[in-house]
């Protein structure tokens, strides 16, 4: 069942210390327009680096969910990215002034109250649906993962537990997930360690923030749960967080044993893989473009027109795109016409004009034309021919007044075949 996308009614902030770092870090929550996703930014750092919550910057830490992009990180991100996964939040923008975000109780119970209080509202674009269609499987060691197809209308979690110390109870936890199902179940599930591990995890500078208030910890005597499974609706609350990666509302049924951050990013680069071969068959998320919208941002025509279709689009920040090559090309019939390959240079022409299109949204660049100044690191990996789909991705690197560079690449099947770093001058039209 479609749905708007939501934000938040006005800004919101909140302060608390890292349950890792055990540092003070205050975050700035913001509503951020349609397609913008959720954001975080490092306020603390030079320039201010965005880090958007998707799978294609996770990076992998013990213990804890992380993203990266160049050079700028943010962890302990799952408990605030399941809160907006299980009350459907989907465009913010997150300013934090450290490197992890805040732990509250170490629950998501207190962003949730947060954000509930505050208010949302319903935007003008439709929330964009996965409906998995095939089983996703992945495997790490004793840890295992499937995600089922499902015509329940939501997405349903799994958790089979099993710990290995003497004396703790395994658990297995199912639930929809629904506004009501998230605050009332999971939200209030503490993150938690085994009493055995107490001091292994001090030796090695885990937990500097944790208390007795915001740990569980199981199999000690003094630690009492607020629920019963708590550690098991905890690690529900971990892999919902750990989903959002994936950028969409997932429709899946999501049975985890044993899994981990590590082994829930694994599934979520699988999903993503079978959510861009259904974008490549047809789908088009609401925040995409049909030829007609395309025509009316770019100045391009046949034949030089070089995009069909826009799939995805992250505000500004980045973009997805199609060409399907025919055979009806007309630089097929001079351009090598016994093996007809496509252009490396007109490969590069559609990243530009990708790119340009993904500009011209910047409110303060409408009305102008983007020229592509300059190409650097340009690398043609494999060749393009009639019948093929060219999938093309840019995301915008850096922005110092009218100059803008755009990382860009284009693929085929999965494979890279080509890819640049475009330098963009933003003139009058």
């Amino acid at each position: 069942m479609s749905r708007r996308q939501r934000t938040l009614r006005t800004a919101v902030e909140m302060v608390g210390k890292g349950l890792h770092s055990g540092e003070t870090v205050k975050a700035r929550i913001l509503p951020a327009p349609p397609g913008h996703g959720i954001v975080f930014v490092r306020t603390d750092l030079p320039d201010a680096p965005e880090i958007p919550a998707h799978i294609r910057y996770y990076s992998e830490k013990e213990r804890r969910s992380r993203l990266a992009k160049d050079g700028a990180e943010i962890e302990t991100v799952e408990h605030f990215l399941a809160t907006c996964c299980g009350l459907s939040v989907d465009n913010l923008r997150v300013e934090v002034n450290g490197i992890e975000f805040p732990g509250a109780d170490g629950s998501a119970g207190p962003i949730a109250e947060l954000i509930q209080q505050t208010g949302l509202v319903d935007q003008s674009v439709d929330a964009v649906v996965f409906k998995l269609d095939e089983p996703v499987y992945v495997r790490d060691g004793d840890a295992t993962l499937v995600a089922l197809p499902t015509n329940h209308g939501a997405l349903t979690l799994q958790y089979v537990a099993s710990f290995q110390d003497p004396g703790l109870e395994s658990g297995t936890v199912q639930l929809d997930v629904t506004e009501e199902n998230f605050v009332k179940e999971i939200a209030q599930a503490r993150t938690f360690c085994l009493a055995s591990e107490v001091e292994m995890l001090k030796e090695a500078g885990f937990g500097k923030g944790a208390t007795r208030e915001n740990t569980l910890v199981l199999g000690d005597p003094d630690s009492v749960q607020r629920m019963p499974d708590e550690a098991v609706r905890h690690k529900l609350l971990d892999l919902l967080g750990d989903l959002t990666f994936l950028g969409v509302d997932l429709q899946a049924h999501v049975i985890a044993t044993r899994s981990g951050h590590k082994t829930n990013a694994l599934l979520v680069e699988k999903l993503l893989d079978r959510l861009q071969e259904a974008e490549g068959a047809g789908l088009r998320r609401e925040s995409g473009m049909d030829i007609r919208e395309i025509v009316k941002m770019l100045p391009h025509r046949y034949p030089f027109l070089m995009i069909d279709r826009v799939i995805e689009v992250e505000g500004f920040q980045r973009a997805v795109g199609i060409k399907n090559v025919t055979i009806n090309e007309p630089y097929f019939q001079g351009h090598f016409p016994e093996v007809p390959l496509m252009p490396g240079v007109l490969q590069l022409e559609a990243m530009a004009q990708l790119a340009g299109m993904l500009l011209l949204r910047k409110l303060e660049y409408s009305g102008k034309l983007a020229v592509l100044w300059s190409l650097d690191k340009v690398k043609l990996r494999g060749s393009v021919t009639p019948g093929d789909q060219l999938r093309l991705e840019v995301e915008t690197a850096r922005i110092k007044g009218e100059t803008v560079q755009v990382k860009a690449k284009g693929s085929v099947a999965g494979q890279i075949v080509c890819e640049a770093v475009l330098m963009f001058t933003m003139i009058e039209s």
